[in-house]
């Protein structure tokens, strides 16, 4: 009888591959036989899963995205009871990808970023990935302040922690720095509704 094979596991698997060496090398060292060796898993097996390479890297992107969109519903739901100006500090602190835990994967990120700008279903990728957490802040921001455009004060606080990511990851600032930058972004929306 024939092995049953979990083809959306085995996708993941893929892409946590993907990503291991992305980290290690940037997404210039990522090539089916090396993610292959590195799932351990057949070359056969990843094309079964992938028709090209650059279907590959979509998927992993994906797959990075659905981490950090779950970390920040899953910092969301752990405190229903918590305000939405604490909530929004969460959510921001979790794209920040700020923490040590998360440095392997803001280094793949921005592997990502970068690759985006000459591959236009990377960036399709990217774009969908940033509205889905632009809706979440704005949802977030109109509740916490009364700021008379919450779509701009998101899209504002979005590229502010993407951008802290890469301040951290090149030693500009630090970790601390960081958060600190991002709480002053915040008090000053959580001032708009106390002036």
């Amino acid at each position: 009888m024939p092995k049953q094979v979990d083809h959306e596991s085995r996708r993941r698997q893929i892409a946590e591959a993907v990503c291991q060496l992305a980290d290690e090398s940037g997404l210039e060292g990522v090539t089916l036989r090396d993610v292959a060796a590195r799932a351990q898993v057949s070359m056969g097996a990843v094309q079964r899963c992938f028709r090209t390479k650059e279907e590959m890297l979509v998927f992993a992107l994906g797959h990075i995205g659905e981490r950090v969109t779950a970390r920040v519903s899953a910092r969301l739901a752990a405190s229903p009871a918590q305000s939405a100006r604490t909530a929004l500090g969460h959510a921001t602190t979790e794209v920040s990808l700020l923490r040590e835990e998360h440095r392997a994967e803001a280094r793949v990120w921005l592997a990502f970023v970068a690759q985006a700008a000459v591959s236009p279903p990377l960036a399709g990728t990217l774009r969908t990935n940033y509205a889905g957490l632009q809706a979440v802040f704005a949802r977030l921001i109109a509740e916490a302040s009364d700021t008379t455009d919450p779509d701009r004060a998101a899209r504002t606080l979005l590229a502010l922690a993407d951008g802290l990511t890469t301040h951290v990851l090149i030693g500009h600032l630090s970790p601390a720095e960081a958060l600190d930058v991002l709480d002053g972004q915040l008090n000053r929306l959580w001032d708009e509704r106390t002036s």
